[in-house]
């Protein structure tokens, strides 16, 4: 079994200041992580290689920069992590991104049958959520969209059951492999790095392919093949603290009572 994950290094949410005048998003000095919910996909295909054996593959589209996120990926134990970079790649939109990591896994593909691909659901920097179904449609598979549960992989049927996360509840699906996962935090708990796999990554020679090592055409990279315009971006306004209610220990009852005058306008509670 050969498990593809696709990753992407973001700002920390934490830490993102946007330029008043440029109203684009500052990056210097600011800290990159791996996309928190990209991390629950690479778990995922971790404990797939554990219950079922095989291969996992971790590959990203970026600078240079995402090599630590992709050692950080080796040091949780994924096998091979592969940094897809080029001058050509610069300010592709959705689209765009799909189509170079599709033709990625297409040659990943034809080194090694490649049978689960997974992705977060959504980047936090982005929030399209749109990577992840571009590359199942461009590959021509089914695609799982917010997993919160892998149920089983039935190896003999070669078919694969999961429960999706729905708003008021969970839909539980079964498809035929090969398929691409889209999936949320809920799936697992995170493991630590041991120490062999945190030297193993630290030494860690990250592979690089450019746009000769794949099968692109231009038309199709970077902004030339992004029909996506941003117009505008800005930060939301900051939300007013909360009003504190002193006193709650000592005199419970007139704390309960402020607060039940403060509700009864605001229709939060009936007042009867």
């Amino acid at each position: 079994m050969h498990y593809v994950v696709c990753m992407k290094q973001v700002p920390d949410a934490t830490e993102v200041k946007i330029d008043p005048k440029t109203n684009t998003l500052i990056r210097e000095g600011v800290p990159a992580i791996i996309n928190p919910y990209d991390i629950h996909a690479i778990e995922e295909a971790l404990k797939f290689k554990d219950q079922y054996g095989g291969k996992v593959t971790v590959i990203t589209m970026g600078p240079s920069l995402a090599i630590d996120a992709l050692r950080k990926a080796v040091s949780f134990g994924v096998d091979r992590a592969i940094l897809i970079s080029d001058k050509a790649f610069a300010g592709a939109d959705t689209l765009s991104t799909s189509y170079v990591l599709t033709q990625a896994i297409r040659k990943l593909n034809e080194e090694e049958k490649v049978d689960i691909i997974l992705c977060g659901k959504q980047a936090i920097d982005g929030d399209t959520a749109q990577v992840g179904p571009g590359i199942a449609a461009r590959l021509g598979i089914p695609q799982l969209t917010y997993v919160m549960k892998v149920d089983k992989i039935d190896r003999e049927k070669n078919e694969i059951q999961v429960e999706r996360k729905l708003e008021n509840g969970r839909e539980v699906v079964k498809t035929a492999l090969p398929v691409l996962l889209t999936v949320v935090k809920d799936l697992n708990e995170l493991r630590y790095a041991s120490l062999p796999n945190l030297i193993r990554a630290a030494r860690y020679e990250v592979e690089t392919w450019n746009k000769q090592d794949i099968p692109v055409e231009d038309k199709y990279l970077g902004l030339k093949g992004s029909p996506t315009m941003v117009r505008n971006i800005f930060a939301p306004p900051e939300r007013p603290g909360g009003e504190m209610i002193a006193g709650g220990q000592e005199d419970p009852d007139r704390v309960v009572a402020q607060l039940v005058e403060k509700l009864i306008p605001l229709k939060i509670i009936p007042n009867s």
